[in-house]
C-alpha cells in the first residue's frame, strides 16, 4: 500500500474513531444533558459511517467493494450533514415541526437509494469505474444528474448551518462564543474541504471530506468537555431570557447596553441591535428624549415612571439590581415591568372605595378618613372646625312618588348645586342614603351655620327640572363646632351634629340648628 493512500486511510479512519467516541460519550450521559444531544448522536453516529464506509472504501481491491462502500457511505453522508443543520437550528433555538424535519430527510434518502440502484439508471454516476491509471481503489467517475442536485443540495444545507451560527454571534453573550465558535468551524471545514473537492483542487479518486472530520470531532470534543455545551447552551438562556413578561436591558461595568430581550424591544419601539455598546445615557435619551431618572450604580432601586409612546401613556416600574458575569465582571440589569394596566386597576378601586358611585362624590368611608385627619391637625393647631350633617326633606316621599330613578336625579341636582358653591377645602360627601356631609377646617359653628343657610335657600331656590315636572325640595341641617381643649374624638363631634340635625326636623324642617349641650 502507497504511502498516500495509507495516510488517507488513518485520516479517515481516525474522523471515524472520534465521531464514535463522540457519539458513544454523549449516548451514556444523554440523561444529564438536553434534548439537543439527541440530534447529536445520530449526527456523530452517522458521520462514523460515512468515515468508516470511505476508509473501507480505500482497502478495496474490486470495483464491486468499492461500489459496495460508497453505497453504505452514501447511508451516513447524506443525512449526516441534514442532522449537522438540525443540530446548529436546534442549538440556537429555532423551532421546526416534525413536517419540515422529515422535508429536510427526503432528498438526502432519496440519494442513498439513488447510489444504491446507480448501475440501474445512472442518474447519480453517469460512469463509474476503477481509475485506468491510478488502478484501485481510486475511482474514475462522471457525475449524472441528481449528482449535481444532491450537490447542491448538501452544498445548501452546510452554507445555511454555517451561516446561521455566525448570524448569532452579536447576539450570544462572550461565555458561550467558543461554543458558538467550535460549530462555525465544525461546519466551515468539511464545507470548504468539499467545495474544494468539486473544484477537483484535491488529490484525484478520492473524498478528502472524511480526512479533515477528524478536526471538527476534536472542536466538538473540546466544546462539549471545556464549555459543556449541552449543559449550559444559548438557547436555553435564550428561551428563559425572552419568555420572561418583563422587559430586561443588561449594561456592562461601563454602563454600555450588552443585551435586551424581546420584550423591552416592544416597550421601547425605537430600541434595535444597533444601540448595543451604545451608552446607556445617550441611548436613553435617544430613545425617550429625557434624562433617565434613576442614579446608576452598583445600588439596587426602583421606581415608578411614566412614560408616552405616541399619544399613549404608560407606566413602568424600573427595577436596577447588580449583575455579577462570569469573570466577575460587574454590571447591571435593568428590569421595566408595565404596571399600566395594574395601577388603572388600583386607582379604580381606589376610586370606588372613596367616591359614591351615583353622585361621585366622597363616600362616608372617604368623608371620615378626612374629617379624622383634618379634625386632628386643628385639635392641635387651635383652630376652629365643624361639621354639618344634613339630609333631603321628605326624599322617601319622593321615591315613592315619582320613583327611585327620579331620586336618583334628585340626588345628583342637590350634589351640582352644592358643589358649584363649595371649595375644594371644605369636604363635602354623601353620608348615606339622603344624607350629606360637610367638614369645615376654620370654621366656627356660626359661619358654618351662615354656610348653610346659603346653600339651603340654594336647593329650595332651584327646583329639579325632570320628566315629572319640576320637583322642589328642602334641606334639614346640623351643626357642631369642636369644642377647644376638649378631649374629644370626630364620632362623638358628628354625633352631636346628628342631635342637632334632628333637632331641625323636629322643628318643622328647612332650617339649620347649631348643636347644643341641651339637646
Amino acid at each position: 500500500m502507497n504511502s498516500p493512500l495509507t495516510t488517507y486511510i488513518a485520516l479517515i479512519s481516525a474522523s471515524g474513531v472520534l465521531n464514535v467516541y463522540l457519539c458513544l460519550y454523549v449516548y451514556f450521559k444523554r440523561q444529564s444533558y438536553r434534548k439537543i444531544a439527541y440530534f447529536f448522536i445520530a449526527y456523530t453516529a452517522t458521520i462514523a459511517i460515512y468515515c468508516f464506509s470511505a476508509a473501507f472504501s480505500l482497502l478495496s481491491t474490486t470495483l464491486e467493494q468499492i461500489k459496495f462502500w460508497t453505497t453504505i457511505q452514501y447511508i451516513g453522508m447524506p443525512i449526516s450533514v441534514i442532522l449537522g443543520l438540525l443540530f446548529v437550528i436546534h442549538y440556537l433555538g429555532i423551532h421546526l415541526s416534525k413536517i419540515k424535519i422529515v422535508a429536510l430527510l427526503i432528498l438526502p434518502i432519496i440519494t442513498s437509494t439513488m447510489v444504491a440502484t446507480n448501475d440501474l439508471h445512472h442518474l447519480y454516476y453517469r460512469v463509474f469505474e476503477i481509475d485506468p491509471i491510478l488502478g484501485a481503489p481510486y475511482i474514475k467517475q462522471e457525475i449524472g444528474v441528481w449528482y449535481m442536485i444532491h450537490g447542491a443540495y448538501i452544498f445548501f444545507c452546510m452554507l445555511a448551518a454555517l451561516l446561521l451560527a455566525i448570524s448569532y454571534w452579536k447576539e450570544i453573550s462572550k461565555i458561550y462564543r467558543p461554543q458558538l465558535l467550535s460549530l462555525i468551524l465544525g461546519q466551515f471545514i468539511p464545507m470548504v474541504t468539499a467545495f474544494l473537492y468539486l473544484m477537483e483542487l484535491t488529490p484525484q479518486g478520492v473524498d478528502p471530506v472524511p480526512m479533515v472530520l477528524w478536526l471538527s470531532s476534536i472542536l466538538y470534543l473540546w466544546s462539549i468537555s471545556s464549555s459543556r455545551m449541552f449543559t449550559l447552551m444559548p438557547v436555553a438562556k435564550d428561551i428563559i431570557f425572552n419568555s420572561i413578561n418583563d422587559g430586561v436591558l443588561v449594561l456592562d461595568e461601563s454602563l454600555q447596553v450588552i443585551e435586551f430581550n424581546q420584550i423591552c424591544e416592544k416597550y421601547f419601539p425605537k430600541l434595535n441591535k444597533k444601540m448595543i455598546g451604545k451608552d446607556f445615557y445617550e441611548a436613553w435619551l435617544e430613545l425617550i428624549g429625557k434624562d433617565f431618572p434613576l442614579v446608576l450604580d452598583l445600588e439596587s432601586r426602583s421606581q415608578e415612571m411614566q412614560l408616552m409612546f405616541e399619544e399613549t401613556k404608560r407606566i413602568y416600574q424600573i427595577r436596577v439590581s447588580p449583575l455579577i458575569e462570569v469573570g466577575n465582571n460587574k454590571g447591571l440589569i435593568l428590569i421595566f415591568t408595565d404596571v399600566t394596566e395594574l395601577k388603572e386597576l388600583q386607582l379604580k378601586l381606589e376610586y370606588q372605595a372613596n367616591y359614591d358611585g351615583l353622585t361621585q362624590i366622597y363616600n362616608r368611608r372617604a368623608f371620615m378618613d378626612y374629617c379624622e385627619q383634618n379634625f386632628l391637625e386643628v385639635k392641635e393647631k387651635a383652630i376652629p372646625f365643624s361639621v354639618i350633617l344634613m339630609d333631603i326633606d321628605y326624599f322617601k316621599k319622593v321615591n315613592d312618588t315619582y320613583g327611585h330613578h327620579i331620586g336618583d336625579q334628585l340626588l345628583k341636582h342637590v350634589v351640582t348645586i352644592f358643589e358649584s358653591q363649595l371649595t375644594a377645602e371644605q369636604i363635602f360627601a354623601r353620608y348615606g342614603g339622603e344624607e350629606f356631609a360637610l367638614s369645615l377646617n376654620g370654621y366656627t359653628a356660626t359661619e358654618a351655620e351662615l354656610l348653610g343657610n346659603k346653600l339651603r335657600k340654594s336647593i329650595e331656590g332651584q327646583s329639579l327640572s325632570s320628566s315629572k315636572g319640576l320637583i322642589s325640595v328642602t334641606f334639614s341641617m346640623g351643626i357642631a363646632e369642636a369644642v377647644p381643649n376638649k378631649a374629644e374624638t370626630i364620632d362623638q363631634l358628628l354625633n352631636k351634629a346628628d342631635k342637632a340635625l334632628y333637632s331641625a326636623k323636629q322643628a318643622g324642617r328647612n332650617q339649620v340648628h347649631i348643636y347644643k349641650r341641651a339637646q
